[in-house]
């Protein structure tokens, strides 16, 4: 199989790096882009333009949001079919993938467009932001499709133990991006509908470089009985998919709610929280991308029926995070005020921001964790706990924001996203062990049946 990786076999952190690395480098890539964006739409057309686009971030993370935790829960699937060497189901749920996702484009599309604006509205958006920020998101949301079919693609491939096909095609779409970006922004003047256009065109890149991958791919080579229609088999994929996608979803309401209670404090403070968010997003990235590795990881080697690997894989990935934190979390606490001066130019909201990051900067090792531990256990098809947290993760950010914004302000935010990420990730340990206890006693179950079956 072409650019593809067993994971089932070898040195167990040896796979881990060979898969985290490139998809560190492609994660890093697309935030990269994303610091890029905010910054030149920050610093080419205002902090006001950059607040009508940062508050469309957690809109855009509810709704793309689902469509990547459908995408992530169909490569679970995918990934335990081809650690079990089952080419046929492998191909079959591939099929299927392929229709559900069809669907879903087109109903989230749909839904996004019809609503905007009311959800806008609702959000107590400002008056002198929400018709950058419509614009910016009617542009996004038409691009749907485009975003759907990379996170389907580059889940599938993922899957298979392939992390260098992502990455290649975001180095291209990142570098388009960002070039068109300028183009639009600093020579054309199309205000922030430039930046959306930079987007959705970069992601058709990135979406098609993927998908041409997987074409030359003789293992994914679909024939057209493998699109009959099968329920059962839809219904795998639902199980698996929707649960993430909800948990997705959940956690992005909780962010909506709190990105209402800041845009009523101002266009300041919605300027300071949509640069601090861009942070948090880029040095979360090693957690992330450790639990991306341990959900592909578990997948294949739940498939293959090996426990003990991905317990040795989940040392090997905290280790990681927790690493990263030690890094990226130090930057936070000790140079808020220089990292905020990046983005913004106000004073007032770069001490907004400075006051924000240390306090997010001292608990990212909750967040990191947190993806490593809710990633392994989806990819052992258990995805109902994660999704638990996921309204845990909700309750408690909605809480404290509440409980707390008349006293402490804006800092309410910081503590409102570290109690999130520690509630979900106490959630999530628990349910890892928990899998991990089953899945000792259904090997040891079936290693029985086996001795008994040989002994006769």
């Amino acid at each position: 199989m072409a650019r593809t990786n067993d994971m089932t076999t070898g040195k167990v952190s040896k796979t881990i790096f060979s898969f985290f690395l490139p998809l560190l480098m492609t994660n890093l890539l697309q935030q990269v882009y994303n610091f890029s964006d905010t910054a030149i739409v920050g610093k080419g057309l205002g902090d006001s333009a950059l607040a009508a686009v940062g508050n469309m971030s957690s809109l855009t993370f509810l709704i793309i949001g689902f469509s990547m935790g459908m995408a992530n829960g169909f490569a679970v699937i995918i990934a335990q079919n081809y650690g079990a060497r089952d080419i046929k189901a492998l191909r079959r749920s591939f099929a299927a993938s392929i229709k559900l996702a069809a669907m879903i484009a087109v109903v989230l599309t749909a839904v996004s467009l019809l609503f905007l604006r009311k959800i806008m509205t609702a959000m107590q958006t400002s008056d002198s932001i929400i018709e950058d920020s419509l614009r910016y998101g009617y542009i996004i949301f038409a691009g749907l499709i485009a975003t759907i079919a990379y996170n389907i693609s580059a889940g599938v491939l993922r899957a298979l133990g392939d992390s260098k096909t992502p990455f290649t095609a975001i180095i291209i779409s990142s570098v388009l991006n960002i070039i068109l970006d300028c183009l639009f922004i600093f020579v054309l003047h199309t205000g922030v509908e430039g930046a959306a256009i930079a987007t959705v065109a970069a992601t058709c890149i990135s979406a098609g470089v993927c998908i041409r991958r997987i074409m030359k791919i003789e293992e994914l080579s679909l024939t057209r009985s493998d699109f009959h229609t099968d329920r059962a088999l839809y219904g795998d994929l639902l199980k698996n998919g929707l649960p993430m996608a909800l948990m997705n979803s959940i956690t992005a309401v909780g962010c909506i709610v709190v990105q209402y209670f800041v845009n009523g404090l101002g266009v300041a403070y919605t300027s300071a929280y949509s640069a601090c968010s861009k942070y948090i997003n880029m040095f979360m990235l090693p957690g992330v991308t450790a639990g991306y590795t341990m959900s592909a990881f578990a997948g294949q080697n739940y498939g293959a029926n090996r426990t003990d690997r991905i317990r040795e894989g989940m040392r090997v990935c905290v280790k990681i995070a927790l690493a990263a934190y030690v890094m990226l979390g130090s930057l936070m606490v000790f140079f808020p005020r220089i990292l905020a001066s990046f983005m913004l130019n106000g004073e007032d909201t770069i001490s907004l921001a400075a006051d924000f990051l240390p306090i997010c900067g001292a608990m990212l090792f909750a967040v990191d964790l947190l993806f490593v531990f809710r990633s392994c256990v989806q990819g052992m098809g258990a995805p109902m706990l994660p999704m638990v947290s996921g309204i845990l993760e909700m309750v408690l950010r909605i809480a404290v924001i509440f409980a707390f914004i008349g006293s402490l302000g804006f800092t309410a935010t910081a503590f409102a996203e570290a109690t999130a990420w520690t509630g979900a990730l106490i959630v999530n340990m628990s349910a890892y062990f928990s899998v991990m206890r089953h899945s000792a006693v259904r090997k040891t179950s079936e290693q029985r049946m086996c001795e008994h079956a040989y002994a006769n």
